[in-house]
C-alpha cells in the first residue's frame, strides 16, 4: 500500500474541488458526509487520511463513491418531492410542516363550511 504523501494530499485536494464543483456541492456538504470537525480542507484530508491508512486508495475511493451515491439519491428524493406537489404521502416528508400545512388547510375550510 501505498503511504500517504503531500503530493498525494495535494493532487487529492484539486480533485475534491474539481469533483463539489460538478456535484454543485459545497465543502460544507462534504464535511456533512464525512463527519469531519471542520469545512476546512485540512480537517476533511484528516477524515480521508483516515480512511486511506485503513484500506489504502480503494478504501478511500469506496468511501467517496457511497458518498457521491447518498447525494444522488438525496437529489432524487427531493427532485421527486418537488415534482409531486410537495406532498408525498408514501413515504417520509422531508418537509416537517407538509403534514402541517394540510392540517392548517382543513381547519380553514371547515371554519369557511
Amino acid at each position: 500500500m501505498k503511504r500517504w504523501t503531500s503530493e498525494i494530499e495535494t493532487e487529492l485536494t484539486v480533485l475534491l474541488k474539481d469533483w463539489l464543483k460538478q456535484q454543485g456541492r459545497t465543502q460544507a456538504d462534504l464535511r456533512r458526509s464525512l463527519r469531519a470537525s471542520s469545512t476546512r480542507m485540512p480537517a476533511l484530508m484528516e477524515v480521508l487520511e483516515r480512511e486511506h491508512r485503513l484500506g489504502g486508495m480503494p478504501r478511500l475511493a469506496a468511501r467517496l463513491c457511497a458518498i457521491e451515491a447518498e447525494w444522488s439519491t438525496t437529489a432524487q428524493m427531493q427532485s421527486g418531492h418537488e415534482a409531486s406537489g410537495g406532498s408525498d404521502l408514501g413515504g417520509a416528508d422531508p418537509d416537517p410542516f407538509g403534514q402541517l400545512d394540510l392540517l392548517l388547510q382543513e381547519i380553514r375550510d371547515d371554519r369557511v363550511n
